[in-house]
């Protein structure tokens, strides 16, 4: 079920790419990791690292990557959240919120030990653009391909299509690569096979080993950045079960976990040396129905499992948790608290399901998860039990998540139910309704199937409009039209929970893309 444009790699030729072997993971982690005056860092997570294309490759895993390896015009810190300067120095915006131009750092080179220039990033804005895959989505419709403009060496213009009230907030997410390396191996696929595993990047570590569904190995470049802490190195260990990340916490093998549950976070309470981290964030969870292919088309069907669902089930298995009023996360601009949704209620579940094509049930549905993420399992158990009620039966799939997010390139292949978390790169509604809703995401794992030309058109005025007043009502619009769609079961927003080590030294908390680690700051002591 992989895309057939993407060819997979084997476990040989990524090892061939990456150079060194496993010789050195012998060792206790924690002995390795400070060996010879190195100091790496280890986190430990579920998700394998589907791509190394900054302009493709997407998911927290990837996002970690990409934020550590390339660089982008600014970077994201702080809580709440605000862009401050990173290939940029500084910028100025327009009264009319269209022009913005930005003056990059001299200093700034790629790995490859050339200069970091106007022309690199607007040749990767334009590839970005042209492959509209993995962040392009963040800037269609507001950047063209003739928006963005090398004014000399060092000034990059944009001339926006449209006012865009999230602009600078989406740039930490459109990452400049080298137009050289690029274009030297552009082959017939515009360098997306040279960019599967290799990097054309100017970030403050470089890819020293990959060993798919094992281990991601970064190491320090001496490059142009100045300050940050003192790691020689990161590890992205894979590891499948959150009850194993949290022992490998417990016991000093891993300096940060970024998958663990409730459970795991209780049990690690008043644990020598560990700091847990349990803040909240815009980060939604919800499970996608397939509205395009199968029994789940059928809308009253999907009226029917929304009241069927033990939304109480669901908000214990999540512990620290509220439960999702509608699509968009509590609190953000635009929700609406006070939105009528689906709440447990089996006399609306069964007059829903007397409508559908099943009257009587009697189907088997299947729900996928990502292979080791206990709490996606818990929540498919309370979905299994839900449906019972009304004779119908769920088979729960453990899968590895590049092959879900394979699944989603077709409604054929995308499966009754994909749950989903959702955590918003960017602190603006935009971020959650573009992504999750827009059609034009169809065959991404955010929003696989989902279409509705009335709920595109409002995302697309909402993301142009700049009275925030006005917005607020697209938003709200929106959120009612997307209801009454009942294309998802709307979940829990969890807080997020990390587990470190209180040898980790320099770590902020900021409420976007907090499990994707940034660690040029970082230090071991």
């Amino acid at each position: 079920m992989h895309h057939s444009d993407q060819p997979e790699l084997s476990r040989r030729q990524w090892l061939g790419a990456s150079g060194a072997g496993l010789a050195s993971l012998v060792l206790p982690l924690e002995a390795f990791a400070q060996q010879g005056g190195r100091r790496v860092l280890v986190i430990a997570a579920t998700q394998d690292i589907p791509n190394f294309d900054p302009h493709i490759a997407t998911g927290y895993s990837a996002s970690f990557m990409m934020r550590n390896v390339y660089d982008a015009l600014v970077r994201v810190e702080s809580n709440p959240p605000k862009p401050v300067p990173e290939l940029a120095q500084s910028w100025t915006v327009s009264p009319d919120g269209r022009t913005y131009v930005f003056k990059l750092n001299p200093a700034a080179r790629f790995h490859n030990g050339k200069p970091l220039t106007a022309d690199d990033v607007v040749y990767s804005f334009k590839r970005a653009l042209r492959l509209n895959k993995g962040n392009a989505w963040m800037i269609q419709g507001v950047v063209g391909p003739d928006s963005v403009s090398a004014v000399d060496a060092g000034t990059v213009r944009f001339n926006l299509l449209k006012p865009f009230a999230a602009f600078l907030h989406v740039l930490p997410w459109i990452w400049v690569v080298s137009k050289a390396d690029v274009e030297a191996n552009l082959g017939s696929d515009d360098g997306q096979t040279y960019l599967r595993t290799q990097t054309a990047a100017s970030g403050g570590f470089k890819i020293r080993r990959a060993e798919p569904g094992n281990l991601y190995e970064l190491e320090r470049v001496d490059g142009w950045q100045k300050g940050g802490g003192n790691l020689t190195g990161v590890i992205w260990r894979i590891v499948r079960e959150t009850a194993s990340q949290r022992l490998l916490i417990q016991r000093g093998e891993a300096h940060i976990a970024v998958d663990l549950t409730s459970e795991d976070m209780d049990a690690l309470k008043d644990k020598p040396g560990v700091v847990s981290i349990i803040e909240p964030e815009y980060r939604t969870f919800s499970i996608k129905m397939n509205t395009r292919h199968g029994p789940m088309a059928d809308l009253d069907l999907r009226k029917a499992v929304s009241y069927a669902v033990n939304y109480k089930g669901i908000l214990d298995a999540a512990g620290y948790a509220d439960l999702m009023v509608g699509p968009l996360p509590n609190g953000i601009l635009g929700h609406n608290p006070q939105m009528a949704v689906y709440r447990t209620d089996m006399a609306k579940a069964k007059e829903h399901l007397a409508k559908s094509k099943v009257p009587n049930g009697g189907i088997k549905l299947t729900m996928v998860y990502v292979s080791g993420l206990e709490q996606q399992r818990r929540f498919g158990l309370v979905l299994l039990d839900s449906l019972k009620q009304l004779n119908i039966q769920l088979d729960i799939k453990p899968m590895l998540w590049p092959d879900m997010v394979a699944a989603c390139a077709k409604p054929e292949t995308f499966p009754d139910f994909f749950p989903v978390y959702q955590t918003a790169n960017y602190g603006d509604p935009d971020n959650v309704a573009f992504a999750a809703y827009h059609s034009s995401r169809n065959g991404n794992w955010q929003n696989a199937v989902y279409a509705n030309p009335e709920v595109d058109s409002l995302i697309e005025r909402g993301r142009a409009e700049s009275d925030s007043a006005k917005r607020i009502a697209l938003y709200r619009d929106m959120q009612a039209k997307i209801v009454a769609d009942a294309p998802d079961i709307f979940g829990v927003l969890e807080k997020r929970k990390l587990a470190m080590r209180d040898n980790v030294k320099g770590f902020k908390f900021a409420p976007v893309a907090s499990n994707a680690i940034e660690c040029f700051g970082l230090s071991l002591s």
